[in-house]
C-alpha cells in the first residue's frame, strides 16, 4: 500500500504495525530524499544510491549534529506549529526541531503512551521539571502538558523545587489510592528524594535523565536504587527522547526500554557509520516515523545495545559529543 506523506495527512500512523513498519519506513526514505535537499545531499554524498535501498540497513541516518546548524525539513512549507530547542548552557549552538504539524506529534506521543500505559486519564499527571520549565521551547515540557490535558484530573501540575508541596500532594493521592505518574528530571528527582522518604505504591517515578551539571554524575543504577529505597518504590520507569524526535521509547525497569510503534533502534559501528546492524552494541540509529515533515532517520551521539526483541539499552555518550540534557547516564 503506497501512503501520501503530503502536509496535514496523519493517517499513515494509525496503520503502523510491526509487520508493514520497514515498508512504511522506506516509502518515507524516497518521499524525504526527493524532499528534504539537506538529506539528498547527505544521501549522494555517502553515496547510497535510492534505487538501491531496499532495506531500513541501508537507509541513510543522518547525523543528529544537522539539526544544531541546519534546519532540518522535509516539504514545501515555511510556518511551523511547534519549535523544540535543546537545552545548552550560554553561548552553545542548541539543536532545533521544527513541528509543521502539532496534531501528529501529538497523535505519535499518545499513540506511544497507551501503548505501554493506557489511557493517560487513568492517572494524575505530575511534571518535576525544574530548568525545563524555563524554557518555552522545550519538548519534555510540551509532552507533560499534552499529557496532563488527556489526563484532565485536577491535581495535574508543574513543580520547581516545591518539595513539601509535592511530598503532600503524593501522600494526598496515595491515600486516595489514585493511580499516579511523577514525571521528573534526574537530578530533581534526587533532590526531591533527599528531602523527603515516602512510600509509593500507586505512583509511577518516571526519570527522564539529565544531571545537567547540578549534581555528580551516578550511574543509572545508583540513581534507580536511591530513588527506589527513598520513594518505596519496586521499579523506577524510565523515557528515552530527544528534541529532535517526535516518538518516545519507556523502559519500566532496569533501563531496558521498548520503542512505540512508530519508532525503531538500530546499531551502527562506532568506527564506520555507514555499517548498520539490526542487533548489536555501538552508536544508536533511530527510525521515527512521525518525524515525516524532518527526518525520520538520525544517527544519534548515544551508545547502546539493541536486543533480538527490540528492546535496547543506553550505555552512555560518544566521548566527543555534548552532553544531552535529555539523555540517560551509563550503567
Amino acid at each position: 500500500m503506497a501512503y501520501s506523506f503530503e502536509l496535514k495527512n496523519t493517517g499513515y500512523l494509525n496503520d503502523i504495525n510491526v509487520k508493514n513498519f520497514e515498508n512504511i519506513a522506506l516509502e518515507i526514505f524516497n518521499y524525504q530524499y526527493k524532499n528534504n535537499g539537506l538529506y539528498q545531499q547527505y544521501t549522494d554524498a555517502i553515496g547510497r544510491v535510492p534505487s538501491e535501498v531496499n532495506a531500513i540497513e541501508k537507509i541513510p541516518f543522518l547525523p543528529i549534529s544537522f539539526f544544531k546548524t541546519h534546519k532540518v525539513i522535509s516539504g514545501n512549507w515555511t510556518e511551523h506549529a511547534l519549535l523544540f530547542e535543546s537545552s545548552g548552557t550560554t553561548g552553545e549552538i542548541t539543536s532545533k526541531h521544527y513541528v509543521y504539524d502539532e496534531q501528529l506529534y501529538e497523535r505519535s506521543l499518545l499513540k506511544g503512551f497507551k501503548q505501554f500505559y493506557g489511557s493517560p486519564s487513568d492517572y494524575t499527571i505530575l511534571g518535576l521539571l525544574p530548568s525545563y520549565l524555563e524554557r518555552k521551547t522545550s519538548s519534555l515540557v510540551h509532552m507533560a502538558r499534552v499529557l496532563m490535558r488527556e489526563s484532565g484530573h485536577t491535581a495535574c501540575g508543574f513543580y520547581l523545587n516545591e518539595w513539601d508541596k509535592l511530598a503532600a500532594v503524593l501522600q494526598q493521592l496515595e491515600n486516595e489510592q489514585q493511580p499516579t505518574l511523577l514525571l521528573g528530571v534526574t537530578f530533581a528527582l534526587l533532590d526531591f528524594a533527599e528531602k523527603h522518604s515516602l512510600n509509593l505504591k500507586h505512583t509511577i517515578v518516571m526519570e527522564t535523565g539529565g544531571m545537567k551539571g547540578r549534581r555528580e554524575e551516578w550511574t543509572r543504577a545508583e540513581v534507580h536504587s536511591f530513588l527506589k529505597k527513598q520513594l518505596g518504590l519496586q521499579q523506577v520507569h524510565s523515557e528515552y527522547g530527544m528534541t529532535e524526535l517526535l516518538s518516545q521509547a519507556y523502559s519500566k525497569g532496569d533501563g531496558i526500554f521498548y520503542p512505540s510503534d512508530t519508532m525503531k533502534v538500530l546499531i551502527n559501528d562506532i568506527n564506520d557509520p555507514l555499517e548498520v546492524q539490526r542487533t548489536g552494541t555501538g552508536v544508536l540509529n533511530i527510525i521515527d516515523l512521525a518525524n515525516v515533515h524532518s527526518c525520520s532517520f538520525i544517527a544519534t551521539e548515544d551508545i547502546g545495545t539493541v536486543n533480538y526483541n527490540n528492546s535496547f539499552e543506553v550505555l552512555g555518550r560518544m566521548d566527543h559529543s555534548a552532553l544531552r540534557g535529555c539523555s540517560l547516564m551509563a550503567l
